[in-house]
């Protein structure tokens, strides 16, 4: 029991891999920030954030449940998009484009699509000694009926905590 006691209060000290969070929240919105390493340059996570998207990001939180209908054309104007059997879906509009530092999008993921806000989401690419910092920072305001937006941060966190993490185990591998 002590060893077990030990065991997790070493690893409360311990840091995490990276850390997620909801910095903001109130009923007219909220700020969610993701911050992990990649063992990888910043341009190859770059590539991968845009070039190969389908290859990380998780099916279950697409519409068309497959990731490889996933796209980012990564220029100002440019979608990232997702298409479907029978049409397609924009999910955010590229508004900053520079490639292996900064990536920011305009739009609303998911469930937020169909509710009166708007979201901006940058993707930030820090590299020291051939590793790389990803921050993602997801700041989301407008209106949603009932609870509003602000109640919806906690989930929004965890779905995109899943998704950066999924990129940085990726191009960590790949």
């Amino acid at each position: 029991m002590r060893n077990a006691l030990l065991a997790i209060g070493f690893l409360l000290l311990c840091p995490p891999p990276g850390f997620a969070d909801v910095v903001d929240s109130s009923p007219a919105g909220f700020t969610v920030k993701v911050v992990v390493d990649a063992a990888a340059p910043a341009q190859r996570a770059y590539q991968a954030l845009t070039e190969r998207i389908g290859s990380w990001w998780d099916k279950d939180h697409t519409w068309s449940g497959n990731a490889a209908n996933l796209s980012i054309d990564a220029r100002p104007g440019g979608c990232f998009c997702e298409r479907l059997a029978n049409g397609g879906v924009t999910h955010m509009t590229v508004i900053y484009a520079e490639p292996g530092k900064l990536l920011r999008m305009s739009g609303g993921l998911g469930p937020l699509q169909d509710l009166a806000v708007t979201g901006v989401m940058s993707w930030a690419l820090t590299e020291a000694a051939g590793k790389t910092t990803i921050e993602v920072t997801y700041k989301v305001g407008g209106y949603a009926p009932g609870t509003g937006v602000g109640a919806l941060a906690a989930p929004v966190d965890g779905v995109l905590t899943a998704q950066v993490r999924r990129l940085a185990q990726f191009v960590s591998t790949h």
